[in-house]
């Protein structure tokens, strides 16, 4: 479940994203993710019905009414396939990405609406390619050839695919087809004639879009205008290569639903070549752009065989602030019969840099003019002709960055004193304000207009403000939440992951939030605020984008934001991601639940050898005890395997000053006394026992510590995804009297608070949500959250007066290991927590 509600938030910011019109996409991208979309959320659904054994019909029907309209959407478009076999480059842009795939997309892009140099040539359409395959039989032929692949058998995959292309080798072309390419490579050729020669390119649908496929499928070079045909041909059946063929199977991708279209472009007997990165791919968080050049044909720039030059730009300035000539004793060159041959650079060429100053600042100023036309880090292609005019060859996203990556970052504005950075940009823009803290729902009601929204954790109930909110920074959160996506779709500029944002801004301080860079300056930033760099959104008006809109509406919108509103419900859903929403928070409570399940698996438990004070019971679901716990009916702290439970053993497992505490308050302890023997006789439904349990795996726990009459429920799920964590706590009930169990509630509720956690209490029951945040974080907060657990077993009789709330919350959070009544003394007079606790 956890899974699938991870991949649906990342398919509603995808969507989102391309929505914004400044990306390349077409009906592979929207198929795909619609489908995934629908998909997930019947998973969610099933997963959900298993997990509560509660059936949803209701969710269920949505999700199918939604899907048929959805397919209804996608099947009343205008067929891309009906349009011209054969489209001059002049003619591309990006939105006819379904007519000529990314690469022919993207470049038609650069040449016509960007307006930088480009090689001619021309584009043979997806309608070239079904026409071909359809008057061919080739469509039915590879259906039969498939049946043939075990999906377990590599060399099957291999059979398959040889006979695949074979087939396609062997058909021959539709004459009107070979005629139309015979015919735009002679015009492109122009005054050349047969001299002239050709790079005939795979453009499949989605390359070069929103999946990579770099290196998948064919490239010839150096072809002759006579072999154009044939050259076409070997590249179509470069779909179907044994890797192709794997890579979509790995991607989801069926083979029913692929095209190829092919750009044939004019060869450029390049001087010099190679690429350019507007992001280092290693460091992207440095102001710099990379170029990198080799002497001849562009190919040695990126495979390794020579070592290629690298000149380092200023993003801003476009000044070199480094270089390193590279020693290229070989270089690449067409051959006169066709094809590439590799041949010696000239002795005196081979430590000589292949571009000089000039060209490399006009190569980096075209790199950041793409960048802010698609509106994402680039990867471009150059050469350098003989006449040394460079021309652009190839731009797409640069996909290969660092993990963790400030993409969009840039140098500070001079002058402006930077009070915080880090995060990542949820929403991009500036924005500035007075602080306004939001650590409960009435800070929210009382927001002000013109404010900058700062809380502990990312929540969907801020939309109630985001029309007033000038700009939102919060601890913790995830770029592909629920929130995240309404702030996209509010266009409020919104920094999330800002470790410790609520404790560094002052309330009614006036910030500027700069997301696009991850930093908050102090004042107003005039500079950043007047900044209108947008670009216009290329794809926005177009057909594709229209059709986009139309089923991203039954996807993406997001209404279910209160989930104590008696309208949280399935009737109230209507798109898919308000479905994620209700089942993610609904499945919280679901698995406090599982606890109950663990006092009927006595024969399956192990028991924790360690000073807890408890009777500590495990079930092992799998990858929670190392291997060579075997079958021990008692283990150890060392046995276990489970990131969670270790992480809140931290905390559990009594230290020696902790086993000499023993903090007995007479008058409490004789109240207690006389509340359990009034209440004798309803206290066999009252008490829960003295075992308690952990449920376990690699990266899941659920502990219920059930004694005698109060229980403490924590559930939680720590692994490397964020959007997949979180620590869901409840604790309830005592023996004491109901003031007494309320005070402590209290104390427990202020602790939880104090530690990050969202909280809701009523009488003696308290319950707490942390979620979404980095493992680690998860870890350090489960060590408090053994200790707290200690802190609850024996504290009804401690709870003698308000001033008890007190000495509790401040004994924990002076980091004691248990509730020491004189240690709590002592803490209270303390200035201020520990900045671990904090």
């Amino acid at each position: 479940m956890l899974e699938s509600n991870t991949e649906l938030l990342k398919i509603f910011s995808e969507m989102e994203v391309m929505l914004d019109g400044r990306e390349v996409f077409g009906m592979a991208f929207i198929r795909s993710r619609t489908s995934r979309a629908v998909f997930h959320a019947i998973r969610m659904i099933r997963s959900f019905e298993r997990l509560s054994a509660r059936p949803q019909p209701v969710l269920l029907a949505l999700v199918e009414r939604l899907s048929a309209e959805i397919k209804g959407v996608l099947e009343g478009r205008a067929a891309p396939h009906l349009g011209k076999p054969v489209l001059r480059l002049s003619e591309v842009t990006a939105e006819m990405v379904d007519q000529v795939g990314g690469k022919c997309a993207n470049l038609g892009e650069v040449a016509n609406r960007v307006g930088l140099p480009v090689p001619g040539g021309f584009c043979v359409t997806t309608a070239a390619f079904r026409s071909f395959f359809e008057q061919a039989g080739l469509f039915e032929a590879i259906a039969s050839i498939r049946l043939g692949i075990a999906p377990d058998d590599p060399a099957s995959m291999a059979a398959a695919a040889e006979d695949i292309q074979a087939a396609i080798l062997r058909a021959p072309l539709p004459e009107d087809l070979a005629r139309e390419l015979e015919a735009a490579a002679g015009e492109s050729a122009g005054d050349d004639g047969d001299a002239a020669r050709f790079a005939v390119r795979s453009s499949a649908i989605g390359e070069d879009g929103e999946l990579s496929f770099a290196g998948q499928y064919l490239t010839m070079l150096n072809v002759a205008p006579d072999r154009i045909v044939s050259a076409y041909k070997f590249v179509i059946a470069s779909l179907y290569t044994p890797r192709a063929m794997s890579y979509r199977l790995l991607k989801g991708i069926p083979d029913d639903d692929v095209a190829m279209a092919a750009a044939c472009l004019r060869l450029v007997p390049s001087r010099a070549a190679g690429v350019l990165y507007t992001r280092l791919p290693e460091d992207p968080c440095r102001d710099e752009l990379l170029i990198n050049a080799v002497w001849g044909l562009g190919p040695y720039a990126v495979d390794g065989v020579v070592t290629p030059d690298a000149v380092l730009l200023d993003r801003g300035s476009l000044a070199v602030t480094r270089r390193e000539t590279a020693e290229k004793p070989r270089m690449l060159v067409p051959s006169p019969t066709g094809g590439l041959t590799d041949v010696p650079v000239p002795e005196h060429m081979r430590a000589k840099p292949c571009l000089d100053d000039a060209a490399a600042r006009r190569l980096g100023a075209w790199g950041m003019f793409l960048e802010r036309h698609f509106g994402r880090p680039q990867d471009m292609e150059w050469a350098m002709d003989a006449k040394g005019e460079l021309l652009v060859l190839q731009s797409r996203q640069l996909t290969a960055l660092a993990d963790g990556a400030c993409l969009a970052g840039g140098p500070p504005v001079p002058g402006a004193e930077i009070l915080a950075e880090g995060g990542q940009g949820a929403c991009s823009g500036a924005g500035a304000g007075p602080v306004h803290l939001v650590l409960g729902s009435d800070d929210l009601e009382a927001f002000p207009q013109g404010a900058v929204l700062v809380a502990p954790h990312s929540d969907p109930q801020f939309m109630v403000a985001m029309k007033r909110a000038a700009a939102i920074v919060t601890d913790h959160g995830s770029v592909t939440g629920h929130m995240a996506s309404l702030s996209r779709e509010f266009g409020v500029p919104t920094l999330l992951g800002l470790e410790g944002a609520t404790r560094r801004f002052a309330q009614g301080e006036v910030v500027t939030v700069d997301a696009a860079t991850a930093r908050v300056y102090r004042g107003r930033v005039e500079s950043l605020l007047r900044q209108d760099d947008e670009v216009e959104p290329f794809m926005a008006g177009t057909q594709i984008h229209a059709i986009l809109a139309e089923a991203a509406r039954r996807v993406v919108p997001l209404t279910l934001l209160d989930p104590k509103s008696p309208s949280f419900t399935p009737e109230s859903c209507t798109s898919l991601h308000d479905v994620t929403r209700l089942l993610h928070e609904w499945s919280y409570g679901e698995m406090f639940a599982v606890s109950d399940l663990a006092s009927g698996q006595q024969g399956v438990t192990t028991v924790l050898d360690a000073p807890t004070g408890l009777d500590l019971h495990i079930i092992d679901l799998g990858g929670g005890l190392r291997e060579e716990a075997g079958r021990k009916r008692r283990v150890a702290p060392g046995d276990i395997a489970s990131r969670p439970f270790l992480a809140l053993l931290k905390g559990l497992v009594l230290t020696e000053e902790a086993l000499a505490v023993r903090p007995v308050n007479l008058g409490g302890f004789l109240s207690v006394m006389s509340e359990q023997l009034i209440a004798q006789p309803k206290a066999g439904s009252d008490r829960f026992g003295d075992k308690s349990y952990a449920i376990v795996s690699d990266k899941y726990l659920n502990f219920s510590s059930r004694v005698g009459y109060h229980y403490g429920v924590l559930d939680c799920y720590c692994g490397a995804t964020v959007n997949k964590n979180y620590i869901t706590f409840s604790f309830a009930g005592g023996a004491a009297d109901d003031v007494k169990r309320a005070r402590r509630a209290r104390a427990i509720g202020r602790i939880l608070e104090a530690l990050g956690f969202a909280v809701e209490s009523a009488k003696d029951r308290v319950s707490g949500r942390f979620q979404k945040v980095p493992a680690p974080l998860i870890e350090e907060k489960l060590a408090h959250m053994g200790r707290l657990l200690q802190f609850t077993r024996q504290t009804d009789m401690l709870m003698v007066s308000e001033e008890s709330v007190e000495a509790m919350v401040a004994c924990f959070l002076s980091g004691a290991p248990c509730f020491d009544p004189a240690a709590a003394a002592r803490a209270q007079s303390a200035p201020e927590p520990p900045q671990a606790v904090s």
